[in-house]
């Protein structure tokens, strides 16, 4: 079992995790964790580490672990005896899919190129169990296809969310769980931000107080680092139903429940 996306995932799985969220917290598992982790990811890193060190997990600094011109095989093959499970972020995701397949371990992905698994299912969770039950909720992405939004594509596939995705026309798929928009009308619960892609400019897709207003003034969920004049026009502390920076602090209790799972379930 490896968690690449959250479709590697079922509704039972998702149901376990948030059930487990809190809920053994303190309660030492040990074993050794392989953890490398390509770029800053300052809230990431900080939350790993720490869900480490809840767990009572050994955890052993591999910078650059992918980037070896060895196979995955070997690499699993030679690697796998010192480590019960892997915590990998890593820009290559087709890269980080091979290792996953070679493993006999599993594999948690702290973040590529292509998805950004915990930190949604950390956001999912909020909006679960502070707002109401997300299936009941109308969400609206905001923003050019990212590795969170696509993330969120696989989230809605698994629990078939009311998932409204707004960006450029030319990234408008045929997919299973998402509606696709160029222009949006009407009330939602939330909106969802990320930053945009390095070199994409297009102001239409700049959020504002005045357009969280014309979509019935919902949550703002946005995924930091957040720029100012990029994916929102104004300071966060400004916009009236933003959920707070104390939200993100969910990534640590949601990550410790990921990682249990995967360690208890391994160990079954």
């Amino acid at each position: 079992m490896n968690l690449l996306d959250i479709d590697d995932l079922d509704a039972s799985d998702i149901a376990a995790i948030w059930q487990g969220v809190g809920a053994q917290s303190g309660k030492k598992l040990g074993g050794n964790v392989a953890w490398s982790f390509e770029g800053n990811g300052i809230r990431t890193r900080t939350t790993f580490l720490q869900a480490f060190q809840r767990l009572g997990l050994n955890y052993v600094e591999l910078p650059n672990f992918l980037k070896t011109g060895e196979s995955a095989a070997d690499l699993a093959g030679y690697m796998d005896p010192f480590f019960d499970i892997y915590v990998i972020r890593d820009r290559n995701h087709e890269r980080l899919t091979e290792f996953a397949k070679a493993t006999t371990r599993p594999v948690i992905n702290a973040m590529s190129a292509e998805a950004h698994p915990c930190e949604v299912l950390t956001d999912a969770y909020y909006l679960n169990s502070q707002i109401k039950p997300i299936k009941q909720l109308r969400i609206l992405l905001w923003g050019p296809t990212t590795n969170v939004f696509k993330s969120w594509h696989s989230l809605s596939r698994v629990l078939g969310l009311n998932l409204i995705h707004y960006c450029p026309p030319t990234e408008h798929l045929d997919s299973d769980g998402v509606t696709f928009v160029d222009s949006v009308a009407g009330a939602f619960d939330v909106v969802i931000t990320d930053g945009c892609p390095s070199g994409f400019s297009d102001a239409t897709y700049t959020l504002s107080k005045s357009k969280l207003n014309q979509l019935g003034d919902p949550v703002l969920i946005p995924t930091p680092p957040v720029t100012v004049g990029n994916e929102i026009d104004t300071s966060l502390d400004q916009i009236p139903h933003f959920v707070g920076y104390q939200q993100k602090e969910l990534l640590l209790p949601v990550q410790e429940a990921v990682i249990r799972c995967f360690l208890e379930k391994e160990a079954a």
